[in-house]
């Protein structure tokens, strides 16, 4: 009997013991000091679209009544949001220039991924390595949300019914994380995985800004998830702005 025991004893050690429900991914950097520069300095640009925009394809929500009604109009995927020849959903990101073996602690607010109207809102977003992000459904419909990373480790979660929350988090830099729905084919998110707060997305007149930057040299990309990437570099003073601004086109590779 006391074999039998301290077999049991070793069986749960090894297994990690019970399961709380914690997220699939925990990152391990969760709580680490905060060693990464910091300063005053600024990135800020504006993101341009040069040539015909290609149509948006049309979402036939007639199967999904519930969603279809948020939509006056009908709705289209929006994968080319384009207004006066700005860009949003452009993924702005510092790709290189901090110091190697900088870190940075992840905020403890999370990001949050919502399920609205069958479409996720945001649709491109960045997000720390350790940093929560809070997936929320706000449909009376059934959504499956599948994260298909190359770095990071995957996840596909059901959430069957309106006000559903779960959450999760990446533990490795990758841009970008595909995210769908298994249900709803149409639905498609990105997220930017970084392991410093230096990125941001372009809004709907396809600026952005990063800030609290130290002074230095930096390789800044732009990501968009049909045209590809441009990478520029800035150089960054003491308590100055740098600029940077892209250009996009149907050619873009």
């Amino acid at each position: 009997m006391r074999v039998l025991m301290l077999g049991t004893v070793l069986v749960l050690l090894a297994c990690g013991g019970s399961d709380e429900g914690g997220d699939a991914t925990v990152s391990t950097s969760e709580g680490a000091a905060d060693t990464g520069p910091r300063g005053n300095g600024s990135i800020t640009g504006t993101v341009s679209f040069a040539g015909t925009v290609p149509a948006n394809p049309a979402i036939d929500m007639s199967a999904e009544q519930a969603c279809a009604e948020k939509h006056a109009g009908g709705v289209r995927d929006p994968q080319y949001v384009v207004a006066d020849g700005k860009l949003g959903n452009v993924f702005v990101h510092v790709k290189s220039g901090l110091p190697a073996g900088a870190r940075y602690a992840p905020p403890t607010e999370p990001v949050v991924l919502d399920q609205d109207g069958c479409l996720y809102e945001p649709r491109v977003f960045g997000v720390m390595t350790g940093q929560q992000i809070e997936i929320r459904n706000s449909d009376p419909v059934l959504h499956n949300i599948k994260a298909v990373p190359t770095e990071n480790r995957g996840f596909n979660i059901s959430q069957p019914s309106e006000g559903m929350k779960t959450t999760r988090t990446f533990t490795t830099p990758e841009v970008m994380v595909p995210l769908e729905c298994n249900v709803h084919g149409w639905m498609n998110a990105y997220a930017g995985v970084k392991d410093h707060p230096f990125f941001a997305t372009t809004g709907d007149d396809g600026t952005f800004r990063i800030e609290g930057l130290p002074a230095g040299t930096y390789e800044v990309e732009a990501w968009h998830e049909k045209l590809g990437t441009r990478t520029t570099t800035v150089t960054v003073t003491d308590d100055g702005t740098a600029t940077a601004d892209f250009s996009f086109s149907p050619t873009t590779t």
